[in-house]
């Protein structure tokens, strides 16, 4: 498999490229790779999908501030989304850039009004991050009522489109627009069962199974294609969206792929030297401490962090160790620790292999 190619390439934008600039190049591209334009050939039409998916994230901010700083990990479910969708859909999509389909030659989406999207957030524990997971929702949706007739526009004949001759400075130009009569499904209600509303719709409950990636990541959006709101008229029904809420774990601290685990031992401990067991998403790490253990040194396990989403090399676990210091003292304890505060065994004299602070820090995001 190919691997991704960076969205600031893919436009060729620079990094801190302008939303107008970005506008405009996505813009370019999409003219250029049209279908319309490129009828049959299958390079052009998955270069004007990337070019969308690249458009689509680093036209939102948030998006575009979650791709700067976890590349595509924070964005998988773009690529899914446009891989599968009709080209024409995607040119509908964001046509608001381009003006009317007819402006540039092209034709809109081939189908006729689209439903909306449905937006939800769900909250997601490390433990269904580690290992991925199944979750079940309830949604309302607005479906078409049962008993609703229809019949095509008489105004656009089903097309959902009318055409607009205009005068412009260059000239006569035939503009695009929908059809105010049927909002563009191409078809006008006829029969509306009592207690349904003037589009034929109610809404309905549904349950929804999302399956979260292992590696997911805050602001994550994943899509379930067509269990948004139907469209009146029965066109295509719309996206549910979902957004990932991480929920903060008590023990472990994410960052990127990588986990951080404060691990607290005694004197005793760090002095001779233990094993001890660290609790790991419902099975247990064995760690040894060689006898003269520091504070603060950190112990990094290989491959024991969190998956990367796009199936790369996985994450490490931190383990940061933490002489703890009783603050209270027995009189027989307090003698034994005077005693040793002046031998010269327990002078701190610390060589070259006793790291800094900073090199600690620079070995950790290293």
């Amino acid at each position: 498999m190919a691997a991704k190619r960076d969205y600031y390439e893919v436009l060729g934008v620079s990094r801190n490229a302008t939303a107008d600039e970005i506008k405009k190049a996505y813009r370019k591209l999409a003219i250029q790779y049209h279908p319309d334009k490129n009828p049959n050939n299958k390079e052009a039409e998955e270069k004007f999908k990337e070019a969308a998916e690249a458009y689509e994230v680093l036209s939102d901010p948030e998006k575009r501030a979650m791709y700067d700083r976890y590349g595509h990990a924070a964005t998988s479910s773009a690529g899914g989304q446009y891989a599968d969708m009709d080209p024409y859909d995607i040119f509908d999509r964001f046509k608001d850039i381009f003006g009317f389909g007819d402006e540039f030659g092209f034709s809109g989406s081939r189908g006729g009004a689209r439903g909306s999207n449905l937006r939800v957030k769900i909250k997601v524990t490390l433990e269904d991050i580690i290992n991925g997971s199944e979750k079940k929702i309830k949604i309302k949706r607005s479906v078409l009522a049962k008993g609703v007739n229809f019949t095509t526009c008489r105004i656009c004949n089903g097309t959902g489109r009318v055409y607009k001759v205009q005068n412009t400075i260059f000239g006569a130009m035939r503009a695009e627009t929908t059809c105010s009569h049927c909002m563009g499904t191409g078809k006008t209600i006829t029969n509306v069962p009592p207690g349904v509303g003037p589009d034929g719709l109610e809404k309905v409950e549904d349950t929804v199974s999302i399956q979260i990636p292992p590696g997911a990541v805050e602001g994550m959006q994943l899509q379930i294609r067509g269990k948004g709101n139907e469209a009146p008229g029965g066109g295509k029904p719309g996206d549910l969206i979902i957004q990932i809420e991480e929920v903060e774990h008590e023990l472990f601290k994410r960052e990127g792929t990588n986990l951080h685990y404060d691990l607290y031992i005694s004197i005793p401990d760090a002095v001779l030297g233990t094993q001890v067991e660290i609790p790991y998403f419902g099975s247990k790490l064995r760690v040894k401490l060689e006898p003269g253990t520091q504070s603060g040194k950190i112990l990094r396990l290989k491959g024991k962090g969190i998956p990367n989403i796009n199936g790369y090399e996985r994450g490490d676990l931190l383990i940061h160790v933490n002489v703890w210091i009783p603050k209270k003292l027995t009189p027989e304890q307090q003698r034994i620790m005077q005693s040793w505060a002046y031998d010269p065994n327990f002078k701190p004299a610390p060589d070259k292999t006793d790291k800094s602070f900073f090199e600690k820090v620079k070995e950790m995001f290293s």
